[in-house]
């Protein structure tokens, strides 16, 4: 079984050598701990999907550093503009039509779910990766979320080659998805952003 590396936030240029190199990088988020891989190498979505035992139709999200960089994975529809600005960095996942340079093995279909997370770390990972990464929960599909660095370990050892140990996740709960490609714009996961706060930024949802 491969090693796991556990990191200090201090040799977060290892973690974002690993992800150049095609491995797989653990790392908290402020919802959960997240499990990343560059989103457009295949092979390393392919291992990620393989590590989380997760069905392959069901979509990865992607994070990217700066809402300035959606504009190259995605095409913006009304209201994105409004809600990242209120929203980002922060626990709300907006779902717009994906763009060809994300790799259909990523999210399954036409659309594609964006965050930036609200945590330095994850921020210091996704500006020095400086491209798009496909990330979701560090866990087992079907387990609980890892809110630390061991939890995740015990769930990924041997899954995964690094693991940047940043404490516990400050969330504990994965983030609000908002699918803006449907009309009205349909909450399809609840979490920490609520109804009525999107409500307050474009006026309507379902």
């Amino acid at each position: 079984m491969p090693f796991t590396q556990i990191l200090h936030p201090s040799q977060i240029g290892l973690a974002v050598d690993a992800l150049r190199a095609g491995d797989l990088v653990v790392f908290p988020t402020d919802t959960v701990y997240g499990v990343a891989a560059l989103a457009q190498n295949e092979h390393a979505v392919i291992r990620l999907f393989a590590a989380k035992g997760r069905d392959f139709k069901v979509a990865l999200p992607v994070m990217v550093a700066d809402i300035a960089l959606v504009g190259g994975v995605a095409r913006p529809l009304p209201g994105f503009l409004e809600l990242a600005q209120a929203f980002w960095p922060g626990p709300l996942t907006i779902v717009l039509p994906r763009l060809p340079s994300i790799p259909d093995l990523v999210t399954g279909g036409d659309t594609v779910g964006l965050r930036i997370p609200d945590h330095p770390l994850a921020l210091e990972l996704l500006r020095l990766v400086d491209a798009p990464l496909a990330v979701t929960s560090a866990n087992r599909s079907g387990e609980p979320p890892a809110r630390t660095a061991e939890e995740a370990r015990a769930q990924l050892e041997g899954r995964v080659e690094v693991i940047v140990d940043g404490g516990t996740a400050p969330g504990g709960q994965a983030s609000t998805v908002l699918d803006l490609t449907q009309s009205p714009p349909k909450i399809v996961r609840p979490g920490p952003i609520t109804a009525d706060q999107i409500l307050a930024i474009i006026g309507e949802v379902t």
